[in-house]
């Protein structure tokens, strides 16, 4: 079976993982979606195939004889979509469009259009068989394309007897609400580096993600009658404004690109006698990062001496860190794949992820782990779309990245290996 192929029956499993959880996986559905690749691999060959408590899926493809020395290499890839809040992963109808031949797409009869104006890369998908949604939902390649190009190139290595080392596959739950690796077991992957494949153009290599934190911030306010509210009342929306409006007014996602970082309101909710605005602050300079904080504390200490002390608290949460500050240390790890897309016929760009991976957990975790691309675009949304030939380019890269070896057989591993311990002991 092709990858494009598994991807169109994947979707149709419902798995979108939510915010408001008790434990992980934070759905139950996500784990009935890892039932089913439990199956779907044990009946590929894969050894050791297994569903923890918390719905990672493991399995094992051994070395082909001889390899057995050439240290592991992990694939990863996350089981859910985006909360239902956002955009329904439940319902998916996709619409395949054989040889497109470029211009816009109507959605089915939602009023919504894919249009290159708005997604240039539908530029180099002319000729393809055309994957999208019909409007009203998400299509689920973030991640399920990468869960089906990981099997897909796993049951070529194995039915073309490619040469290659062990390799573990960890397919994770919870990743969209930035919880997929948290309790992915590093004992039962032993692997010496890895690879999240949850990106977008196939070319693209990600070794740089944000340093990521959420704030919560929340104002006290005094409530009395408006009519003689003056010198008593304190109202907390307003206070809230005024926090918002201390913070850098052109750094928030809309108007930044690239390596800016931003603030990012998410929600907000107040009255007179209480409110609440919730953010998420990212940066890819630790330095930069750090002073973005800065900025929200002082934000907080002003409005308390001005309104008195308790006016404003202010939480934050730590999510993730950029990944590169440990990635830099084992550039071997990048090199590999880089061959592994030249020799799919691709240029490599390395671009930085405006987001996070569960590779930037485990990066830190001792696991180096950049991320490669699955050919998709349009993630999060309606206008989420993928292209069954983007899909075999992507399942070459990782055949190439598996089966890559230099002179020596071993395909340099020795060197990432010795690098990859001394990064888990940062």
């Amino acid at each position: 079976m092709r990858a494009f192929e598994r991807l169109l029956q994947y979707v149709q499993v419902h798995t979108s993982s939510t915010e408001v959880r008790e434990g992980t996986p934070s759905t139950e559905r996500q784990r009935d979606f890892a039932k089913l690749l439990e199956q779907e691999m044990t009946g590929m060959g894969f050894t050791g195939v297994s569903v923890d408590d918390h719905a990672y899926v493991y399995g094992t493809l051994p070395a082909t004889p001889g390899l057995e020395s050439v240290p592991a290499i992990a694939l990863i890839a996350h089981l859910d979509t985006i909360p239902d809040e956002d955009y329904p992963g439940f319902g998916v109808k996709p619409q395949l469009i054989q040889n497109y031949q470029g211009g816009a797409v109507a959605l089915g009869d939602s009023g919504r259009v894919l249009d290159p104006e708005m997604f240039p890369d539908l530029a180099g998908c002319i000729g393809h068989t055309l994957m999208t949604t019909d409007g009203t939902t998400v299509l689920g390649a973030d991640d399920k394309a990468g869960i089906a190009e990981i099997l897909t190139a796993c049951e070529d290595l194995i039915r073309a007897r490619i040469p290659h080392g062990r390799i573990e596959v960890c397919f994770t739950p919870d990743e969209e609400i930035g919880h997929g690796a948290a309790l992915l077991s590093l004992e039962r992957l032993n692997a010496a580096f890895g690879y999240t494949v949850d990106g977008g153009d196939v070319s693209e290599l990600n070794s740089e993600t944000f340093h990521a934190a959420g704030a919560d911030v929340r104002f006290h306010g005094v409530n009395v009658h408006p009519g003689e509210a003056k010198g008593k009342m304190r109202n907390a929306s307003l206070v809230a404004m005024e926090f918002h409006a201390m913070l850098p007014s052109g750094d928030q996602p809309a108007l930044t690109e690239g390596y800016e970082g931003f603030y990012h309101l998410t929600s907000m909710r107040g009255d007179v006698e209480s409110a609440e605005l919730h953010y998420i602050i990212r940066d890819h300079d630790s330095a930069v990062f750090q002073a973005r904080l800065g900025i929200m504390e002082h934000a907080a200490e002003v409005l308390n001496e001005r309104h008195g002390e308790g006016t404003v608290m202010l939480e934050f949460r730590s999510q993730y860190r950029n990944m590169n500050e440990i990635l830099s240390q084992v550039p071997e790890v990048l090199a590999r794949a880089e061959k592994a897309v030249i020799a799919a016929g691709l240029n490599p760009k390395h671009v930085p992820v405006r987001g996070g991976t569960d590779g930037s957990q485990l990066s830190f975790r001792g696991l180096p782990c950049p991320n490669l691309g699955t050919g998709g675009a349009g993630f999060h949304g309606p206008y989420e779309h993928i292209t069954a030939e983007n899909m075999e380019l992507a399942v070459s890269v990782l055949k190439n990245l598996v089966s890559l070896r230099d002179e020596t057989g071993n395909g340099n591993c020795d060197t990432i290996l010795s690098r990859s311990l001394t990064s888990r002991e940062i």
